[in-house]
């Protein structure tokens, strides 16, 4: 899958970063982020935690292996981001289909997640996951720029 680049941003926190200057330390965490040197057929994956003050901890690993669906249609590239788990809120029953990108077009998309600990003994954790994929050649501050198409599936996880 060459000329098909893919960041993938995962935010997680607690109850802790819900309000106050937590909160605004979580919302200031970007969506977007330069790329390093990714080899063809690996994604820019990066993690800030609430653990971690929200810093950027990046590693590279195979396209395979993120959440997001890729078919490249010969003249375009259809994107379908998987709900992973199944088991954290909100529910999906109805979700946008797959978009089309053509070269030099890319997508932000966005799901939120929510969940509990087993028996409810810890408080509730929260995910943000950001797939930035753009198709065809780019320059490395793509993602920094706004996107052709978003697609917003955050719904409401108090």
């Amino acid at each position: 899958m060459e000329d098909i680049t893919v960041q993938w941003i995962r935010t997680s926190w607690t109850k802790q970063s819900r309000g106050g200057e937590a909160a605004a330390r979580r919302n200031a965490a970007p969506v977007g982020l330069s790329l390093p040197a990714v080899p063809s057929g690996f994604a820019h994956v990066v993690h800030m935690a609430e653990r971690d003050g929200f810093e950027p901890c990046a590693v590279q690993r195979d396209l395979r292996e993120v959440g997001v669906s890729l078919r490249d249609e010969g003249d375009r590239l259809r994107v379908l981001a998987r709900v992973e788990p199944l088991f954290g809120l909100p529910p999906r029953r109805r979700r946008p289909p797959a978009v089309h990108l053509f070269p030099g077009q890319w997508v932000r998309w966005q799901l939120n997640y929510r969940f509990s600990s087993a028996m409810g003994i810890r408080d509730w954790s929260y995910w943000l996951d950001t797939f930035n994929i753009a198709y065809g050649p780019v320059d490395r501050d793509v993602f920094l720029l706004e996107p052709t198409l978003i697609v917003d599936e955050c719904g409401p996880v108090r």
